[in-house]
């Protein structure tokens, strides 16, 4: 997941009813892709054309390929500008970001207690211009790892690339001090990347609970991706806890090898006071349900002087838990893997060499808790990288006026893009379409404020209008079963939705 929403963002969500809990995406400009090891070739963007084959692609237990062969780009009249037979996306926003200078949190806040924490409702300054659902798109920021990873020939060397990929999914957090809107029941959102090798789709499934489901597919037939995501919150008065809920699936076709995890715990301290800093925790064990192996990935918690903020450390080790390949690095910056013998040498001479330097006397700095802010601690700006270490993936550099965009990636920045002609081929659900996060992300707030209370006391009245008729809602692209490979409850998508038959979707705007 998709994973937690930073800063401002984590007392929103304990405002507005669909707030509660939603800290995923949580997921920079990628690259162009080479070959693989043996001359594969990932993804050739100029040779591809977004289509996909009728033949549905079967991987024991697997959700099928959507077998609409439109690419959903409408008419070739109708296609964005395009340089050289690539499309072109926007590189900023319309508008800067509207400074939260005059709100307090705490001023909001205090004016509740003893009221339920999902009643709140929080100024739209708190938001940033893009839904949740957009959110979550931004796992596919790296694709390219799903492209490699699905290139190699070895299950060693996949489950590398797929726990890269893993991690990658959750730096866009980093310093993303805004909430996204939260999704209205029966919202969607598509993304089609030809440049990528991808097309996406997602809808909000459940209103309470907050529901979000998703799938995307290669254009080349290499993967799928799907999942749901409910994440439980926590409010622990200076900070609120995101724990993840919900399967991630990740299925190489070509190697008929199914992958699932599930995202880090997500914390943000300072939500009432200070300055607003996360952390993410927790253990992220990704299985390949083929072969037995797994990788074991260990997001640190930043500890007493800050030391292990954003590390993750862990290994892939065999179905008889031999250890195969160790992993470190940070979720903000980069991934680095070793042989364990290399890695555990290391370690030997670090911990020789450093046992008297670490010893020091407390100099008296750490304070009793009370009520002050908590420290934000000053992590290191870099990896220390063991000699022999490969790279697994690197984060890419955001624009340079990314501070002025709710320091969105590149890749981001695009996401809410309405190019031209394309109202005409989306859903009339699709997030794109929505006028509140339109009007904010012009720099019209008051618009913004407007529209996004009159679409949520549309939702309100459908709802009151589904109880007297005693109607249950009807969810268009996904239903509810269970995960095909861990047996857990899932969302799983039901097809379809290129082919483009929007008769049926609802009106929520």
């Amino acid at each position: 997941m998709l994973v937690c929403l930073t800063a401002h963002s984590a007392v929103t969500w304990l405002a507005a009813d669909s707030c509660r809990a939603r800290w995923w995406s949580g997921t920079h400009a990628l690259g162009p892709l080479g070959s693989c090891r043996g001359g594969c070739v990932c993804f050739d963007s100029e040779n591809s054309s977004g289509e996909f084959s009728e033949a549905d692609q079967r991987v024991a237990g697997v959700t099928h390929v959507d077998t609409g062969r439109s690419n959903g780009l409408g008419k070739v009249g109708e296609r964005p500008p395009r340089e050289n037979g690539i499309q072109k996306h926007r590189t900023s926003l319309p508008a800067p970001m509207f400074t939260r200078s005059d709100f307090s949190v705490w001023s909001i806040l205090k004016k509740c207690i003893g009221l339920e924490l999902s009643k709140i409702t929080m100024p739209i300054a708190f938001n940033e211009p893009l839904s949740f659902l957009q959110r979550i798109t931004e796992y596919m920021e790296h694709v390219y790892l799903i492209h490699r990873a699905s290139c190699q020939p070895q299950a060693l060397e996949r489950m590398q690339c797929v726990a890269a990929f893993a991690v990658s999914a959750v730096a866009s957090q980093w310093e993303r001090t805004g909430k996204p809107f939260n999704p209205l029941l029966g919202e969607t959102y598509e993304l089609i990347r030809e440049d990528l090798g991808f097309r996406f789709i997602s809808e909000q499934v459940s209103h309470h609970p907050p529901i979000s489901a998703f799938y995307s597919e290669g254009l080349n037939q290499d993967f799928l991706f799907h999942g749901s995501i409910y994440p439980k919150l926590k409010f622990w008065g200076k900070s609120v806890e995101a724990e993840p809920r919900g399967t991630i699936t990740l299925e190489l076709l070509k190697h008929n090898e199914a992958y699932t995890w599930t995202n880090p715990t997500c914390c943000v301290h300072n939500v009432i006071i200070g300055k607003l800093w996360i952390e993410q925790y927790g253990t992220v064990e990704i299985v390949n349900h083929r072969t037995g192996d797994k990788c074991v990935l260990h997001f640190k918690p930043c500890g007493l002087f800050g030391k292990e903020l954003h590390k993750v450390e862990g290994h892939i080790q065999d179905k008889n838990k031999k250890k195969l390949f160790m992993i470190y690095g940070k979720w903000t910056e980069c991934l680095w893997g070793i042989d364990p013998a290399a890695y555990e040498s290391f370690k030997k001479r670090e911990r020789r060499g450093d046992q008297l330097s670490k010893s020091q006397p407390d100099d008296g700095s750490q304070k009793a808790d009370g009520d002050v802010a908590d420290a934000v601690p000053e992590a290191q700006e870099t990896v220390q990288v063991i000699p022999g270490s490969k790279l697994l993936w690197r984060v890419n550099t955001r624009p340079p006026n990314s501070a002025q965009m709710y320091n969105f990636t590149s890749f981001t920045v695009s996401l809410n893009e309405l190019q031209s002609g394309m109202e005409k081929t989306l859903a009339p659900t699709d997030c794109r379409l929505r006028p509140d996060i339109r009007g904010m992300e012009n720099g019209d707030m008051d618009l913004a404020s407007q529209e996004k209370e009159r679409l949520e006391e549309k939702q309100r009245e459908a709802r009151r209008e589904r109880a007297k008729q005693e109607a249950e809602w009807q969810t268009r692209w996904f239903q509810q079963g269970s995960n095909p490979h861990t047996g857990t409850p899932d969302w799983l998508y039901t097809g379809g939705y290129f082919e483009r038959n929007f008769s049926r979707c609802p009106d929520i705007y």
